[in-house]
């Protein structure tokens, strides 16, 4: 594939974007907004250095970007489209109407979502054949997961297609077997952050604390090992046979609430308070370059330790 189309230049998009840049992509983008060309550039220009600092592949420019306002022409003779509006079901299924539409009939689509599932995208199109969920993470110029999450008329041809161009693109692709409403790692994350928002709203510990329980714990594990394996060790020598004969019976103990609580005024305060309480006067281009700057530090190590990893970040 060497023609690109990014449909939405949000966060993600422009995420997307940046990491296209620096694999030597030309890129076009396309986004109705007013002054998102502007927004775009800056966003990429922010990105720069850390994809520097990653490796560009050869040929790689910021020159290499442009801006079209038309969505039928930026799409119109693309390989690979990916669409990045908002988490918005309707306007999606629109969107990818539009670029059904347009596009060449063989180009590959992928849909950046966190939730929806893939089959529901492809309502209504003349080639859904063509359409997977692409589901990365912010920075996607740095974090290098993509889930890909094939609908029910999703064909084996594009699956493979997808996979490759993300895995050339330095990604790791998880391929998600069966499509569920979101996915693999949002579902992981959703339960942390509904159990997070309970131990704040029972007045149990601050937003500050919860996140040091994890930061300072759980999270520096699960860099390098996700639950299975922490778990696994956990057991000793007997390893998962013995973890789970031990503590499996604990499983059934209420230790943790299936539903969000309710998001009252008093927890609404709780929470943003806290966060900004947190910050410590740090403004958020701030924090974003601190969490970008630890991220490749931290990226550089792990990649020394995951297991029968075969991503390559450095070229």
């Amino acid at each position: 594939m060497t023609k690109i189309a990014v449909v939405g230049t949000g966060v993600i998009g422009n995420g997307w974007i940046a990491r296209m840049l620096a694999q030597g992509y030309d890129v076009v983008a396309t986004d109705p907004a007013e002054g998102a060309e502007e927004r775009m550039r800056r966003a990429v220009d922010h990105a720069w250095p850390h994809v520097e600092a990653l490796g560009l592949a050869e040929g790689a420019s910021k020159e290499r970007l442009t801006f079209e306002a038309d969505l039928a022409e930026a799409v119109k003779e693309a390989d690979f489209i990916q669409e990045n509006v908002p988490e918005i079901e309707e306007l999606k299924q629109t969107v990818l109407q539009n670029i059904d539409k347009h596009a060449k009939s063989d180009a590959l689509i992928g849909s950046s979502t966190s939730g929806i599932m893939p089959s529901e995208l492809q309502a209504n199109l003349e080639h859904p054949e063509r359409v997977v969920v692409a589901h990365p993470f912010h920075p996607v110029y740095i974090l290098p997961l993509v889930e890909v999450v094939p609908g029910k008329k999703t064909t084996k041809e594009f699956v493979a297609k997808a996979k490759e161009f993300y895995e050339g693109i330095n990604m790791s692709v998880l391929i998600v077997r069966h499509e569920i409403e979101g996915h693999i790692a949002d579902r992981l994350l959703e339960a942390i952050w509904r159990e997070s928002l309970h131990i704040v709203n029972e007045g149990i510990a601050t937003t500050e604390e919860v996140d040091k329980a994890f930061t300072h714990g759980a999270g520096l594990r699960y860099a390098q090992y996700g639950p299975f394996l922490t778990f696994h060790l956990a057991g000793g020598e007997g390893g998962m046979r013995h973890m789970l004969k031990q503590f499996g019976p604990a499983l059934k103990k209420p230790w943790t609430k299936l539903e969000a609580p309710e998001l009252t005024d008093e927890l609404y305060e709780k929470v943003v308070s806290g966060c900004e309480e947190q910050s410590s006067g740090m403004t958020m281009a701030e924090l974003d370059q601190n969490r970008n700057e630890f991220l490749i530090k931290l990226y550089d190590l792990v990649q020394e330790y995951w297991p029968q990893e075969t991503t390559k970040t450095h070229v």
